[in-house]
């Protein structure tokens, strides 16, 4: 079975993947390119990151961040990035990757994984991976061969989970955009095609504390000028959730909402995602992509704890609660 729509994943997409979405590695990560023309440090994205990245089952969130911090302060290109993101995703196995299976696995050619471990300051990749192995655990992680495909995507969802927990350790990005959301009056919140879902449960309870959330849900020529309304009624910051396949709409519209004055926080599967150098404040939840289609459980809990800072924000939030509760009661409106 393979998938065709926006937010296919594993199963029958190979190294090839869909039309117009540039190539995908063997865990289904996309490798679209970038609104970006040039080089960037490491450090660019991960600064803006503020929790992380996107790692794939099994892998250690140690290593992801030593990985990480490897490719902070050295200039990279947009090829030599999509090498960082998919190091990034197979952390455990990537101490034990040949340049062969690395560069097919992130879509490049081999001598460009040679020259990514030049850039990074070893004297090819042999010696990039003999570092990795000094600092990584010396085994690679247990056969899960037993799973079938379905409890291997729930593992899967399991260990995005686990690093997220992780990285929710340092919360003060997560309280931050609390505070932006809160004092934005109104507050747009943006999610086009396979986004869709976690922009609309956001807004759905962020409606029951917040006095004005525009959804954002749709793309085309409109979208522009509901960013142009909220910006007039007073709105400061924008929520965006970007999840691949990335719609070029989305980075379009980032780009225009910060031109337009607006503090841009978004939850996205990486911290290498096409939509990072348009954000001021990105909060990496990696999707699962073992499935025909993307599993987002990560992002969709990330986007209750934004909720949980935003009502932290807020001093009437408690009030606004318990106001719906004893309304919803009058009116019956659960059946309990």
């Amino acid at each position: 079975m393979s998938g065709d729509g926006d937010n296919g994943g594993g199963i029958g997409s190979g190294i090839g993947g869909a039309a117009g979405d540039g190539p995908r590695d063997k865990a289904g990560m996309t490798h679209g390119a970038r609104a970006t023309g040039g080089p960037e440090t490491g450090a660019d994205v991960g600064a803006r990151a503020g929790a992380g990245s996107g790692v794939d089952a099994g892998a250690d969130t140690g290593t992801a961040a030593r990985l990480q911090k490897l490719f902070e302060g050295h200039r990279l290109t947009p090829t030599q990035r999509r090498i960082a993101h998919c190091m990034v995703r197979r952390a455990a196995d990537a101490p034990f990757l040949s340049s062969v299976e690395l560069a097919e696995l992130a879509g490049v050619s081999q001598p460009s994984v040679t020259r990514f471990a030049v850039a990074l300051g070893f004297d090819g990749y042999p010696a990039l991976r003999r570092h990795l192995r000094e600092v990584a655990p010396t085994e690679k992680p247990g056969d899960t061969g037993s799973y079938n495909e379905y409890q291997q995507a729930v593992q899967a969802e399991i260990d995005n989970l686990r690093h997220l927990a992780a990285a929710l350790a340092d919360p003060s990005p997560v309280i931050e955009a609390g505070r932006l959301f809160a004092a934005s009056r109104p507050l747009p919140v943006l999610g086009l095609r396979a986004a869709t879902a976690q922009a609309a449960g956001f807004s759905y309870f962020a409606r029951k504390v917040h006095p004005d959330v525009r959804l954002l849900d749709e793309g085309g020529t409109m979208l522009t000028d509901r960013i142009d309304a909220a910006v007039r009624a007073g709105a400061s910051a924008l929520l965006c959730f970007a999840l691949p396949r990335h719609p070029r709409e989305v980075v379009d519209a980032l780009e225009y909402a910060r031109t337009a004055g607006l503090t841009v926080v978004t939850v996205a599967d990486s911290a290498f995602a096409p939509v990072a150098h348009h954000t001021d404040l990105l909060l990496p939840a990696a999707v699962g992509t073992g499935l025909a289609f993307d599993t987002a459980c990560a992002p969709m809990l990330l986007g209750r704890v934004l909720l949980e800072a935003m009502c932290d924000a807020l001093p009437d939030a408690q009030a606004r609660l318990e106001e719906f509760d004893a309304r919803a009661a009058a009116r019956g409106l659960f059946v309990e």
